[in-house]
């Protein structure tokens, strides 16, 4: 199963999902990153207001931002390789990546 990590741009929380006016986007992306990871994948997010280091620290995503800058985020490695820029991946998209079937139920909690 491949490691998928989503770089997001500086939002107020971990997941951009809180205050009275929230993206459809961020509220779809939550719920498929917490989909797969209850089916088994791995699959992290990292916040740029939050965890800059993580941002500064990996080659690719710190070349990333020296090229195209913050303004391009989101971005999404696939074992360490640029998948998807500038858009928060599909569910089918995860489930791709992940080798999670993109019909698999949530596991019991």
């Amino acid at each position: 199963m491949n490691t998928v990590h989503i770089f997001d741009p500086a939002m107020c929380c971990s997941t951009g999902v809180c205050g009275v006016d929230v993206e459809q986007e961020l509220i779809t992306v939550a719920a498929d990153v917490d989909w797969a990871r209850r089916n088994g994948a791995r699959i992290d997010r990292f916040n740029l207001a939050q965890q800059p280091t993580v941002f500064a620290e990996h080659p690719v995503v710190r070349g990333f931002l020296e090229r195209s800058g913050h303004e391009s985020l989101p971005l999404t490695l696939v074992e360490g390789q640029i998948a998807l820029a500038g858009r928060y991946p599909t569910r089918e998209e995860i489930a791709r990546w992940t080798q999670v079937a993109a019909s698999a139920q949530p596991a019991a909690v």
